[in-house]
C-alpha cells in the first residue's frame, strides 16, 4: 500500500512538472509568436494608411518636434514596442492599462500604465509586461546595454528612446511611475520611457525597472529609423 502511494505521488509530481514546463515554456512561446504576429499586423496598418512622403522631401536638419496623441480608451491598442536588443523578431503591441486583460492577451502583451504620459510627450512614458508566462514580453529586462535603441511606433510615426539604467524596487514604489521617476512633484523637462516587470524570474518579489531617454522622433510618411528599417521591411514581408 505504501509502495503504490508512492508511486501515485512520484506520477501526480511528474505531473506537475510537465504543465509548468508547458506553462512556462511552450505556452509562453506560442503566446510570444502570437503578439508579435498581432503587432506585425498592425504596425503594417499604420503604415498602409499613412500618407506618402512628398518625392522631393529631404530630411529636416533640425529635430522635429513630436506628435504626442491623446490617450486612448481601456484596452485600445494604440503602439508597438521594438526592442532590438530582445531580438530582431520581437514586437508587441501596446495596449492601455495593466490589467491581465491585457498583460495575458495573445494580440498585446505590454501595457501602458494611464496615469502616466503618452509617447514623446515631456514626462514619464510607463508600461508594464511579463517576465515569464504569457508571452513573457519583458523575459531579457535585465540585459539592455547602456545606448539600447528603444523605439515606439504609433499610427502618428516612430519615437525612439535610448536605454540608460536599471533599478530594482519593491512592488509598491510607484514613484517610478512618476513624471519625473522616483521624485513625485517634481515639474518633468524630459521625456522619458520606464519598462516596468517582474523580478527575479518566475517571482513577484520586487520590480526590474529600465529607464530610457528620448532621443528623436520620425512621421510614419518618412519611414522608420535606419536601424528599425530592416526589421520593419521583414515583418511586412511576414
Amino acid at each position: 500500500m505504501v509502495g503504490v502511494l508512492g508511486e501515485l505521488l512520484i506520477t501526480g509530481g511528474v505531473l506537475v512538472f510537465l504543465f509548468l514546463g508547458w506553462q512556462l515554456w511552450w505556452n509562453d512561446m506560442i503566446v510570444a509568436n502570437q503578439q508579435n504576429q498581432a503587432a506585425s499586423d498592425i504596425s503594417r496598418h499604420w503604415i498602409e494608411q499613412a500618407p506618402s512622403a512628398a518625392p522631393t522631401a529631404q530630411p529636416s536638419p533640425e529635430p522635429v518636434e513630436p506628435v504626442v496623441a491623446a490617450q486612448p480608451a481601456k484596452g485600445d491598442a494604440f503602439a508597438v514596442l521594438y526592442i532590438p536588443r530582445y531580438g530582431a523578431d520581437y514586437h508587441r503591441t501596446i495596449g492601455q492599462g495593466t490589467g491581465l486583460s491585457i498583460l495575458n492577451s495573445p494580440r498585446l502583451g505590454i501595457g501602458h500604465y494611464p496615469q502616466s504620459q503618452m509617447p514623446g510627450e515631456v514626462g514619464n512614458f510607463a508600461i508594464a509586461a511579463h517576465r515569464s508566462a504569457n508571452g513573457g514580453g519583458m523575459h531579457l529586462i535585465d540585459t539592455f546595454q547602456l545606448g539600447d535603441p528603444i523605439y515606439v511606433q504609433t499610427a502618428d510615426g516612430y519615437y525612439t528612446y535610448r536605454f540608460r539604467d536599471l533599478q530594482y524596487v519593491k512592488p509598491s514604489a510607484v514613484e517610478v511611475l512618476a513624471p519625473v521617476p522616483n521624485r513625485p512633484g517634481v515639474k518633468p523637462t524630459d521625456r522619458i520611457i520606464t519598462l516596468t516587470s517582474c523580478n527575479p524570474l518566475y517571482s513577484t518579489a520586487e520590480r526590474v525597472v529600465a529607464y530610457g531617454v528620448f532621443e528623436s522622433w520620425r512621421p510614419t510618411s518618412a519611414g522608420p529609423p535606419d536601424d528599425l528599417a530592416p526589421i520593419i521591411q521583414a515583418q511586412a514581408k511576414g
